[in-house]
């Protein structure tokens, strides 16, 4: 057995999450600089996670059939660079509205592929998936303080140069990192193809989950910066907030091969999804309250890092290998949908409804996640 590439797989981790860092954070609070409304502002962030409802389909399917999975990732990365540089041409709606689709979409053809890639790195050992995706999250720690210091000293202008920097190392990184294909699991080998697969007992249900927990996520991802800058919280510590959540995140990934070890992947989805209801409710009602707050943000080590950790774990385990890239861009495209869905309704919601509505909107979607989870489960597919 080979060694596994670890600092290779880490830092391509490393630098692809630091780019999340940099829009998740950051994106509404740049269109908000340019003048856009809270209802144009949740379309542009929509936008790109609309692609991620088609994007990783085509290029899950042609992953799986050519075997060019790393090739896909250069690709991809590199596409990505140079669609997003368009932003230095305008800076219309139109125009803006273009560029968040035409770099998404390329975008989104490199995390689902490169998931794929890691596993058959790791030979089997999913449990060591956390170790190597952690990375990720330190990445995205490093930006999100690292933008969020550097925006209360230079104006938001700078920030498109920022995140070309970014793609860049990504770029970089995939070219550094060596390629593997995932090997047949002898239990799978006549499980028949993808269609067959996805019809096993608990995995649309599973996969309408995923969809429902991203959902639950547009107000957060959206408008979560905007919101506390209104409660009177400076970019400083709203940076600082962030990452708070993503350390939690960090120390969770490296206590996921434990909790696999003691509790199924739905157990840990279940308690996933119910964490997140509580989570929106209190960033709604309660996010100028300090230690509520830090509280809330606490809790992303169940609403994102449990979840992922586990997702990864179950499409790893519900498809074959011949079956996996697109196992993997089905979830991706469903986060996407999910995603979407809850940028655009937050987007109109939040001026209308208010904050404490709209998370209460996430909260119920969370919830009903929950419910799905418990009705749906299959103790058979229980452990990566």
């Amino acid at each position: 057995m080979q060694p596994i590439p670890y600092w290779r797989l880490s830092t391509f981790y490393l630098f692809y999450f630091a780019l999340l860092g940099s829009t998740a954070p950051f994106l509404a609070l740049y269109f908000d600089h340019l003048g856009f409304s809270p209802a144009r502002i949740g379309e542009l962030v929509a936008i790109p996670m609309l692609m991620r409802c088609v994007a990783p389909n085509l290029w899950g399917w042609l992953g799986d059939r050519s075997g060019q999975r790393l090739l896909i990732v250069r690709l991809g990365a590199l596409a990505t660079l140079a669609s997003f540089a368009l932003i230095f041409f305008g800076k219309s709606y139109a125009w803006l509205a273009l560029v968040m689709a035409l770099h998404a979409f390329f975008w989104h053809a490199v995390l689902p592929q490169f998931e794929v890639i890691t596993l058959a790195h790791l030979h089997g050992q999913t449990a060591r998936y956390s170790q190597v995706r952690l990375w990720g999250s330190i990445g995205f720690i490093l930006t999100v303080v690292g933008l969020g210091r550097l925006f209360e000293w230079l104006s938001l202008d700078i920030y498109p140069v920022a995140l070309v920097t970014i793609m860049a190392g990504i770029v970089a990184a995939s070219l550094w990192v060596p390629n593997a294909q995932p090997v047949e699991q002898g239990e799978r080998r006549s499980a028949g193809g993808f269609l067959q697969q996805l019809r096993a007992p608990g995995v649309i249900a599973f996969y309408a989950c995923v969809a429902l927990m991203q959902l639950s996520h547009g107000p957060y991802y959206t408008f979560l910066t905007l919101h506390l800058e209104h409660l009177g919280y400076s970019r400083g510590a709203i940076g600082l907030l962030w990452a708070l959540g993503v350390v939690a995140e960090v120390l969770m990934f490296m206590l996921m091969s434990r909790l696999f070890a003691r509790f199924s992947v739905q157990r840990v989805l279940l308690v996933s999804f119910l964490l997140a209801a509580v989570r929106w409710l209190l960033l709604g009602n309660l996010a100028d309250e300090p230690t509520v707050l830090i509280f809330a943000q606490l809790l992303h080590a169940a609403t994102f890092g449990c979840f992922h950790a586990a997702c990864i774990a179950f499409v790893q385990a519900s498809f074959g290998a011949r079956q996996q890239g697109q196992g993997q861009a089905l979830y991706a495209a469903l986060s996407g949908t999910g995603g979407a869905l809850g940028a655009l309704y937050s987007g109109y919601s939040w001026k209308l409804l208010g904050p404490a509505f709209t998370f209460g909107m996430a909260s119920a979607a969370a919830l009903a996640a929950a419910v799905i989870m418990a009705l749906c489960s299959q103790p058979a597919r229980t452990r990566p």
